[in-house]
């Protein structure tokens, strides 16, 4: 099973994202960890690309974990599930305020090896924040996210929409049940 768990900063995507790779015995893959090199620094997207493919082409299965739109003719092309997580404005709000509080209280690296860590400044007074980033967002992921279930383009993919707890809860068990 090839499934990518998509949403808006602080949607809960990560948390969700290793879990169902827990329960499926599958390889967690974080975009993120993809993405970012040393000191906050953007991998090329020819690099991200190639990476991506190679990644994903490594396993017979996966659970990916990311949005990152430009990457979707690679992770979307053998997927077979994409999970968007849409648990609403306020709780994605709070979410990504309690996450970045607490990255930047606790200083953990985020990605191993770059170094890259959430301090206060970047978090809650910077144009970088990942608050500022989640409230310029979520409308616009939304709308892309509805418009990419409607699209032909996409036919070949099962997308399931989870708006509360419960329906993921109910998503684990199907796919344990049906792989």
């Amino acid at each position: 099973m090839k499934i990518n768990i998509i949403g808006t900063s602080g949607s809960g995507k990560s948390t969700l994202a290793r879990r169902i790779a827990t329960e499926l015995s599958l390889p967690y893959i974080e975009m993120d960890r993809l993405y970012w090199r040393p000191d906050w620094q953007g991998t090329p997207d020819e690099v991200l690309l190639n990476t991506l493919a190679d990644t994903l082409a490594a396993t017979p299965g996966w659970v990916l974990d990311g949005n990152y739109n430009r990457t979707r003719p690679v992770k979307w092309r053998d997927v077979d599930v994409v999970v968007w997580v849409d648990i609403g404005f306020t709780r994605t709000l709070w979410q990504a305020v309690t996450r970045a509080f607490k990255r930047a209280w606790h200083q953990q690296e985020l990605w191993p090896g770059t170094g890259n860590r959430e301090s206060f400044r970047r978090s809650f007074f910077s144009r970088e924040s990942i608050i500022i980033w989640t409230l310029k967002t979520w409308r616009s992921n939304r709308e892309r996210y509805e418009a990419d279930m409607q699209n032909p383009q996409y036919a070949h993919i099962r997308f399931v929409r989870i708006t509360r707890r419960q329906e993921a809860e109910a998503l684990i068990s199907s796919l344990k049940s049906h792989p």
